[in-house]
């Protein structure tokens, strides 16, 4: 049986019960236990983070349970948020090094890294699907049902994740050996270039569940359209010769000069 909350004989809920669950309280429980790390689960982070490569359908059926025994759908442990930080900047240095990048112009391009891709890109992306999900996607628009913007963020890290691990990580090992050194050959950009498809591919897919899994919302299917335009692009990249890995490479050390 679910617990449920105390209210007043007019059915509001009680003062301290609002107050626990309003966004702000939330964000601060959030907030403190980045300080406290022995409360972190890590071990339930580092599940995750597999299954969303395996079956990520599971890992969202963990937060249909969060939903229903501490009232919201967003991650109240930001393990998952720190294990994603170590491994952004372990694989951003990976760059550096693959790149020849000195000490000080590895540390230029983490910091671009983890404060303009991640966080900058992560929250305009984040602010960006709350709004649209809540103002097209709902089937019933009310106060008492709603996406969770933590939710939209928690989203979007479950998507980053593996295409942070394919293109920042498994991708190094196949840049200086074929995808760069090899750029004008067909199985440069070939390499590359699949790579790049099957990483955006489990973004799009991986952010299609999140928001499916909310039974409040409508339509979600739109959000595999980009699908279309993706292979579409594949496809003439292939024909064209493009190499979007050495297009990267080049944009990294312009942006450390």
């Amino acid at each position: 049986m679910l617990p449920t909350t105390s209210q007043h004989s007019n059915g509001s809920l009680g003062s301290r019960d609002a107050a626990r669950h309003t966004a702000g309280a939330k964000r601060y429980k959030y907030l403190r236990r980045l300080l406290h790390f022995r409360q972190m689960d890590f071990e339930f982070a580092l599940w995750q983070m597999l299954y969303l490569f395996t079956s990520p359908q599971r890992v969202y059926r963990n937060f249909h349970y969060r939903k229903q025994t501490k009232d919201q759908w967003a991650r109240d442990d930001p393990a998952f948020l720190v294990l994603l930080s170590i491994w952004l900047c372990v694989s951003t240095i990976g760059f550096g090094l693959v790149l020849d990048m000195g000490v000080l112009e590895t540390l230029k391009l983490l910091l671009w890294v983890v404060f303009v891709d991640c966080i900058g890109v992560g929250l305009l992306i984040s602010t960006l699907m709350w709004v649209i999900s809540n103002k097209y996607l709902l089937k019933h628009p009310s106060r008492e049902f709603d996406v969770e913007w933590g939710y939209a963020f928690d989203v979007h890290l479950n998507a980053f994740y593996p295409l942070l691990v394919i293109l920042h990580f498994l991708q190094l090992f196949f840049i200086n050996h074929v995808i760069v050194i090899k750029s004008d050959w067909f199985l440069g950009y070939f390499v590359g270039n699949t790579l790049w498809l099957i990483a955006i591919g489990y973004y799009l897919y991986i952010t299609f569940l999140g928001y499916n899994a909310l039974p409040f919302l409508k339509n979600t299917v739109v959000l595999l359209y980009p699908f279309a335009p993706l292979a579409l692009l594949y496809i003439l990249s292939i024909s064209l010769g493009w190499n979007f890995t050495q297009g990267l490479c080049w944009f990294y050390k312009y942006r450390v000069q």
